[in-house]
C-alpha cells in the first residue's frame, strides 16, 4: 500500500456506522483499515465492527517512550557520575552499570504505567464526543482509495467530518489483512 491518511468522522448512529464499514469494504477498503471508536463496546461488537483494541486507545506507547528517554538520561548521569567519581576504578564497573540499567528499565516501565492511564494523543480531542454517546469512525486510506471514501461517506448525512491525521503504515495494514484472511481461513477450515 502506498502513503496512508488517517480520516475521522463523528456520528451517533452504530446501525449507520455498520453500513458504512460494509459498504467501505464492498468497495476494496479491507477491515484493518476501519475502526470505530466508542465507550459503547456492547453496540460496536453487536454491529459487528471493528473497534479500537483497549491499548490503542491509551497512550502506553507514547507513555513508555517518554520512560525510556527518562531513562536514558538517569542512566548516562549514573554512568557519568562513576565516571567522574573514580569510583568505578574502586568497585569496578559493574555496580555503575547495573544500576544504570535498572533506572533504564524502572523509568521505561513506569512510563508504560503512566501511559496506560492517559488516552492516546490521536484520540484526546474526541473525549467530549465520546463522553456525549457518540462514535468515532477512523478510516486509514492511501491515495487510490480516497474517492472511495468520499463517495460512501457522502451518501451518509449522519456522519460528521472530524478531521485527518497520519494512518498507520500501510505495510502494517496489509500484513494485518493478511493475518486476518489466515485466522479466518484456519477457523472456516476447524469448524
Amino acid at each position: 500500500m502506498s502513503s496512508m491518511k488517517r480520516h475521522y468522522y463523528i456520528s451517533d448512529d452504530l446501525d449507520d456506522l455498520e453500513l458504512i464499514e460494509q459498504q467501505l469494504e464492498q468497495a476494496g477498503v479491507i477491515t484493518p483499515q476501519i475502526h470505530v471508536l466508542s465507550e459503547d463496546d456492547a453496540g460496536v461488537k453487536a454491529h459487528h465492527l471493528n473497534d479500537v483494541e483497549a491499548v490503542l486507545r491509551k497512550d502506553v506507547v507514547g507513555g513508555t517512550e517518554r520512560g525510556a528517554v527518562v531513562g536514558a538520561i538517569g542512566a548516562a548521569l549514573i554512568i557519568g557520575a562513576a565516571w567522574a567519581t573514580g569510583i568505578a576504578d574502586v568497585i569496578t564497573w559493574v555496580p555503575p552499570i547495573f544500576l544504570a540499567v535498572i533506572v533504564l528499565g524502572f523509568c521505561t516501565w513506569e512510563g508504560g504505567l503512566i501511559g496506560i492511564q492517559e488516552p492516546h494523543s490521536d484520540f484526546v480531542r474526541f473525549r467530549d464526543s465520546l463522553q456525549a454517546g457518540k462514535h468515532i469512525l477512523v478510516v486509514d486510506v492511501s491515495e487510490s482509495q480516497e474517492q472511495i471514501l468520499r463517495k460512501v461517506t457522502d451518501e451518509h448525512p449522519k456522519l460528521s467530518p472530524a478531521g485527518e491525521g497520519p494512518a498507520a503504515p500501510g505495510w502494517f495494514i496489509g500484513a494485518r489483512g493478511k493475518f486476518e484472511q489466515m485466522i479466518k481461513g484456519t477457523a472456516w477450515r476447524h469448524q
